[in-house]
């Protein structure tokens, strides 16, 4: 099995087995490249980093979405699960983008645009589900604690 080098300007030189690459055939909504991989400083980590492989400057924090979002679901056409190769969903990886902030409050988690990841590729679909937004509070139940 080969490994792909990946220097990242976040983590330094990494050395990444060829199936931890993921191709984003259509690559991601408003970036480049098409080879990605997910780095994680745990396994259990809540968050972890879609790293672009083309250029080691981007990485992206991603999430589980129902690490925060017990209710969350992606509605997906059969056609457009046919069009990106989706066949089964118990065998599909979902993340969403995660927008950092200062304060947790202030943390965004994308809903409407989750990634999804099976057989090594990779798609970020627009969810038909409704009432899910770009800009999600990660952390609302904390306002909700507090209060």
């Amino acid at each position: 099995m080969t490994a792909t080098v990946l220097h990242s300007s976040r983590f330094g030189r990494l050395e990444l087995p060829s199936d931890a690459v993921i191709e984003f055939p259509n690559g991601l909504i408003g970036l480049g490249g098409t080879q990605w991989a997910l780095l994680a400083h745990a396994e259990d980590s809540a968050f972890v980093w879609l790293h672009c492989i083309d250029d080691p400057e981007l990485a992206i924090p991603v999430t589980n979405p129902w690490r925060f979002f017990e209710d969350y679901a992606v509605d997906l056409s059969d056609e457009e699960a046919a069009r990106i190769g989706i066949d089964d969903a118990d065998s599909t990886s979902v993340y969403v983008t995660v927008r950092a902030a200062e304060e947790l409050g202030d943390f965004t988690a994308n809903l409407r645009a989750p990634i999804l990841i099976a057989g090594g590729q990779g798609h970020q679909i627009i969810n038909n589900a409704d009432d899910y937004a770009f800009k999600t509070p990660l952390f609302a139940n904390l306002a909700t604690e507090a209060a």
